[in-house]
């Protein structure tokens, strides 16, 4: 899709809504855009939190599991260049399923010696927005860009994006809804990649 056709795509899932705004003030963000990618909604016009309520899949709508309330909290790593615009373009983005039983801690330093970059949560949720069917059972994937910063440094949870089962607190209503939780930094997942981007504008 083309940029005019991203954004259409985004009024009509109720973005600008979120963000306190009308449409056509929505749409006069997109300007200055160009060239191919994927129309990212920085978090400051709507935080990651919110953005996930606008995912569907099976009908149903995306959600944050219930012990990630600090969301918000979770920000691009040092170094991770985010551009200062309410939309902004995500380029060359892949699900990184060769990365799927690396630790977030070990694919960083790959990701980056690609010359690439990692998606930040709220990226990752701005292309489901988009292109919904990257979410697929087993081929979910990690946001390991955004990171939480404590006194001692990174918070040990890197967020991600996968589809709920319907168990536990999730409940049975949520089966197949994408969720956007965490995964331990050290730990190994084999249904997870690690997405990333080969830049952004």
């Amino acid at each position: 899709m083309d940029i005019r056709q991203q954004v259409a795509r985004l009024v009509g899932v109720g973005v600008p809504a979120r963000a306190g705004m009308g449409e056509d003030e929505f749409r006069a963000l997109a300007g200055g855009l160009h060239g191919g990618g994927i129309v990212c909604v920085h978090p400051s016009l709507v935080p990651a939190s919110v953005l996930a309520g606008l995912l569907e899949r099976a009908g149903r709508p995306g959600f944050v599991v219930e012990d990630m309330t600090d969301l918000a909290d979770f920000e691009p790593l040092d170094g991770l260049q985010v551009p200062e615009r309410s939309l902004y373009l995500l380029h060359g983005v892949e699900r990184g399923d060769d990365l799927r039983g690396w630790t977030p801690n070990d694919a960083l330093p790959a990701i980056t010696a690609r010359g690439r970059t990692p998606l930040t949560i709220s990226e990752g949720i701005s292309w489901l927005l988009q292109e919904p069917d990257r979410l697929e059972q087993n081929r979910c994937f990690m946001c390991i860009g955004s990171r939480k910063r404590g006194p001692r440094g990174l918070d040990a949870r890197t967020p991600a994006i996968w589809i709920s089962r319907g168990t536990g607190r999730d409940g049975a209503a949520r089966r197949d809804a994408p969720k956007v939780g965490w995964c331990w930094a050290g730990n190994h997942h084999t249904w997870l990649g690690i997405a990333s981007a080969a830049g952004r504008s």
